[in-house]
């Protein structure tokens, strides 16, 4: 029988008066249910947020110390927490292992930050006004911040707004993916009962996304973390004009692959970047621009390890690659493949169900007006088109509504540094697939990629505002 999870609301476990079940992508089985949260719901978990702060600061090391025990947590934990990511989200179990890794590393380098952040000394006698004045700016909490987390890493990304957040000093609404709110649950858990968190530093409603505007609109919420669909990000900015909002949103990754690069090295480093969890991430490896005098031989070797992925259930240690997270995104990434071929595109593999799971798909003579280029996937399909000019393919890349992550592969500096300069990205990897993050970086994007960086360090900076001390000698 499955279990129902509660919400966490201050130092009180909450039900409501309706459940909602979350079910596995893969098979469909219920793994739990969660209360569905309503406005008042939300109300409740602002106040206990609002009554945390106003009880006075945590100071840093007892920040930092939280923090560290949720590493050492997770660490102890690991296998449950990957178990909760994988049955929730349908990620391969191997996969889900990393995310769990992962999240170690989002909560230390958080508790990193916690000890070191610090005030910065400002010089007032370099005015005439400021003569024997002492001034500094003094770094303190936003205020109450609410964050909205996707899908595709149940852990990792919501330690990415919640690990931050603590070092910062600001207490938490979290509203979970739906389909995702598991993993979450026990992460505040984790974090109340074994890490020594106060309770109202971490809320969580598991709440539709419609009811998820009465947060975004909240008075007493200073600050929104979003990441998930530029549509819905870009509509959380327009209706919270007065609070800072901070979005992680999608991409189209486009890599650009020089006639100088082993053909069959580059399709085995894209492996994983463009089929990992079924290319359901925001930096999954989508367009590729191979020079035409080595593109018969780099779609030869991406199909062979397309075709190398072990698809099924995600529950096994082998399976590379699983399902959807519902059976309507696997209709829509279906039917974007079929378009793409009735308008040209050659499939050179994929495209087809195994064991219920959409096969990794590569198509060949992709246009860039195809939805498998121009729109973000977020399913296992890579499109490969060619290109005789290096600076056309530079163009092309740059031609996006997106902004997040594109990459070159080259062994000629003097490229490498070009691509540095005019891919106009949040980053630009060399010799690395589009696909890659380490946890500490500054992670983000412009256009429709978002406004924001992520990364600890980087997050407490939005979570932060400037005080102004000065004082007169």
């Amino acid at each position: 029988m499955s279990e129902h999870h509660l919400m966490v609301i201050g130092a009180d476990r909450v039900d409501a008066s309706e459940a909602t079940e979350v079910r596995s992508p893969y098979d469909g089985r219920v793994l739990g249910t969660v209360p569905t949260g309503t406005d008042e719901h939300i109300d409740a978990a602002v106040a206990a947020a609002k009554t945390a702060l106003a009880d006075g600061p945590l100071p840093n090391h007892q920040r930092a110390s939280i923090l560290d025990r949720l590493a050492d947590a997770i660490t102890s934990r690991h296998e449950e927490f990957a178990q909760s990511i994988s049955a929730e989200a349908a990620k391969p179990i191997a996969t889900a292992r990393v995310e769990a890794s992962r999240a170690v590393d989002t909560a230390r380098f958080s508790a990193a930050v916690a000890r070191t952040f610090t005030s910065e000394a400002l010089t007032p006698d370099a005015s005439s006004a400021g003569a024997n004045k002492t001034a500094w700016v003094k770094k303190v909490p936003i205020g109450v911040v609410g964050a909205i987390s996707p899908f595709n890493f149940p852990l990792n990304l919501v330690c990415h707004k919640v690990a931050p957040a603590i070092a910062a000093g600001c207490p938490v609404v979290l509203k979970p993916a739906s389909a995702t709110p598991l993993t979450a649950i026990l992460l505040a858990t984790v974090l109340l009962e074994d890490c020594g968190l106060p309770p109202g530093w971490l809320n969580v409603v598991t709440c539709p996304g419609r009811t998820a505007s009465h947060l975004v609109e909240h008075e007493d919420v200073a600050m929104i973390t979003f990441t998930g669909s530029p549509p819905v990000g870009w509509g959380i900015r327009a209706i919270a004009a007065r609070k800072k909002v901070s979005l992680e949103l999608g991409n189209n990754s486009p890599i650009v692959i020089e006639p100088d690069v082993d053909p069959v090295t580059a399709a085995t480093k894209l492996k994983v970047a463009a089929f990992g969890y079924a290319g359901q991430t925001c930096i999954s490896t989508q367009r590729i621009y191979v020079h035409e005098d080595i593109a018969a031989a780099f779609t030869e070797a991406m199909a062979d390890q397309a075709r190398s992925l072990v698809v099924g259930d995600p529950a096994s240690d082998a399976t590379e690659v699983s399902s959807l997270i519902d059976a309507g995104e696997t209709e829509r990434v279906a039917n974007w493949v079929d378009e793409a071929t009735a308008a040209g595109a050659k499939l050179v593999c994929g495209g087809t169900m195994v064991d219920g799971v959409l096969a990794p798909t590569v198509l060949a003579d992709v246009t860039d007006d195809m939805k498998v280029s121009c729109i973000e996937v977020f399913g296992p399909v890579v499109g490969i088109a060619t290109y005789t000019d290096y600076e056309d393919a530079l163009v092309r890349a740059n031609a996006s509504d997106y902004g997040l992550q594109a990459a070159v592969f080259t062994s000629d500096i003097g490229r490498a540094l070009r691509a540095a300069e005019v891919l106009e990205y949040g980053s630009v990897l060399i010799n690395e697939s589009p696909s890659w993050r380490a946890d500490h970086m500054p992670y983000g994007g412009i256009r429709d990629s978002g406004n924001t960086r992520e990364g600890p360090a980087y997050t407490v900076r939005e979570m932060t505002e400037d005080r102004v001390v000065v004082i007169q000698a």
